[in-house]
């Protein structure tokens, strides 16, 4: 009798954990979509809606902070033609970007933005744009890039990742997911190496092909979709797009997990669609030209 009056007590105090875990669950959920619902955004000619509890102006500080200190921690490139290169690449593409948002009454969307663009000596295969135009060229990747018009899809896919906050995004989830739903500023002073390597992930900062690992597929397509955009607005050949992408795929020589195993769509996959978005993309470059 002792005996299953103890096996009753042991399935009774499982079922009443399980249906804590399941009541946790469900609070937690509808946590997460209430902030969903009072902290959207709305990205910038997709309008897609995306999670957003961190104020612009605190992201853009941020920025600021981060950027000056990667700055100052690595070695800019003495190459003047190169250099030359990339801020040429990153003005056009600006102004193309900043043109368009005046004519379509959304320049508000860039309201304090400081354009920088920057190229650092290195052997990564990476770039990153942090919010408020903040761009840094790695000097590993313009072999693939080969030329400004390859130079113009990385530039135009980093900056989309920026303008459709997608940074943001990946910050508000992680605070919400990993910290808690912790405020930005509050997980600064309580934990800030854990903030430090959300930031750093979630921009791509020191990850190689940082073209592909710190954001999720649908945010790959969604830069893919409006860089190719940016580059045709500023004169550039969104053709040339599906060339670079081939050149990328060359160098990773086999190295990426197969797309059911990775949050990011294959080299075939994303040569695909992006050949799909040429008719679409056509009528920027040409109205550029």
């Amino acid at each position: 009798m002792w005996l299953m009056y103890k096996i009753h007590k042991v399935f009774d105090n499982l079922k009443t954990r399980q249906t804590t875990m399941k009541l946790f669950k469900n609070y937690f959920l509808l946590l997460i979509g209430s902030i969903f619902l009072l902290s959207c955004a709305t990205v910038p000619i997709t309008g897609r809606k995306q999670l957003s509890i961190i104020p612009g102006t605190t992201m853009l500080s941020m920025s600021l902070q981060q950027y000056s200190e990667f700055l100052n921690s690595h070695k800019l490139s003495t190459d003047q033609k190169q250099t030359q290169m990339v801020k040429s690449v990153g003005a056009r593409i600006q102004k193309a970007v900043e043109k368009y948002f005046i004519e379509n009454n959304m320049s508000e969307e860039l309201e304090n933005y400081s354009w920088e663009f920057n190229l650092v000596e290195s052997k990564e295969v990476n770039a990153w744009c942090m919010p408020g135009g903040k761009v840094v060229v790695y000097t590993g990747i313009l072999p693939i890039t080969g030329d400004e018009n390859g130079l113009a899809v990385v530039m135009g896919h980093e900056i989309a990742h920026a303008i459709a906050g997608h940074g943001n995004e990946r910050m508000s989830q992680g605070l919400a997911l990993q910290l808690g739903g912790m405020a930005l500023s509050t997980a600064m002073a309580k934990k800030p190496e854990a903030t430090q390597q959300l930031w750093m992930s979630a921009f791509g900062i020191g990850a190689q092909y940082g073209l592909m690992l710190p954001y999720s597929r649908l945010h790959e397509n969604e830069a893919d979709h409006l860089g190719m955009i940016f580059m045709a607005m500023a004169g550039y050949d969104p053709n040339t797009t599906v060339e670079f992408w081939k050149r990328m795929a060359q160098e990773k020589q086999g190295k990426a997990p197969p797309e059911f195993m990775s949050t990011h769509p294959s080299d075939e996959t994303r040569i695909n669609n992006i050949r799909e978005l040429i008719p679409e993309v056509m009528p920027y470059y040409k109205k550029s030209k």
